[in-house]
């Protein structure tokens, strides 16, 4: 999960009953794999004494930075949208190497044909 990261900050108040999130995520960023996958990636804590939820920001390798309310958001599912955002880095990284251009762009009408060597299903088939 950290490999696609260059920061994480995690805040919240200790006092503050919705901190599982915040907690859970913190020991995720903590784990000897999180922390294998990307040494360099700097996480923050910030035990705050006043009344700001809890509240996790990820910081991506890209410069792109995204906050989450841990008190709604948990961290399973903030793990989730990390490694989903990572794939698409990944996959946006190997078109620029490979000099093509990105966002890939498909035509309208390109969208409609069937992919080669898949037969389309009949109609008796699908209802089965």
């Amino acid at each position: 999960m950290l490999k696609f990261l260059s920061k994480v900050k995690i805040e919240y108040n200790a006092l503050d009953p919705r901190i599982a999130s915040c907690m859970e995520f913190m020991a995720q960023c903590n784990s000897r794999k999180a922390r294998e996958s990307n040494p360099a990636c700097q996480v923050e804590v910030k035990r705050r004494t006043d009344e700001h939820p809890p509240q996790i920001t990820v910081t991506f390798v890209n410069g792109v930075e995204q906050a989450f309310d841990a008190t709604s958001t948990p961290a399973q599912s903030i793990r989730t949208m990390i490694l989903e955002k990572g794939q698409t880095l990944e996959t946006e990284q190997m078109f620029r190497e490979a000099g093509e251009s990105w966002p890939v762009i498909i035509p309208k009408e390109e969208l409609s044909h069937p992919a080669p060597g898949v037969k389309p299903r009949k109609a008796e088939e699908k209802k089965q």
